[in-house]
């Protein structure tokens, strides 16, 4: 009648794997994706005149104005178009 069952430790590790597939996936995908993020972010906001620029769109430019969400951008002689700050991939020169 009293005979109890020992609870196998064991039998709780099935999320053990779980656990470690997580931590897997934050180091090799999450971490990498937040820090690429503030890097780009860090780039948007410090974005000056006269620095050349590449858009998502692979537009080349040179900023002429930077407004708060927007920079306007001269892509050749006499023709300028404004973008968003977050259409900006890359400063190609900085010019400080």
């Amino acid at each position: 009648m009293g005979a109890e069952q020992a609870v196998n430790p064991l039998t709780q590790l099935p999320i053990i794997p779980y656990i470690l597939i997580f931590f897997i996936f934050y180091f090799l995908v999450i971490k990498p994706q937040k820090d690429k993020q503030k890097v780009a972010s860090e780039m948007k906001s410090t974005l000056n005149k006269n620095d050349e620029i590449v858009t998502s769109g692979g537009i080349h430019g040179t900023v002429v104005n930077v407004k708060e969400k927007t920079v306007i951008v001269r892509v050749d002689d006499n023709v300028k178009i404004e973008f968003d700050k977050e259409a900006i991939s890359s400063v190609v020169k900085s010019k400080k």
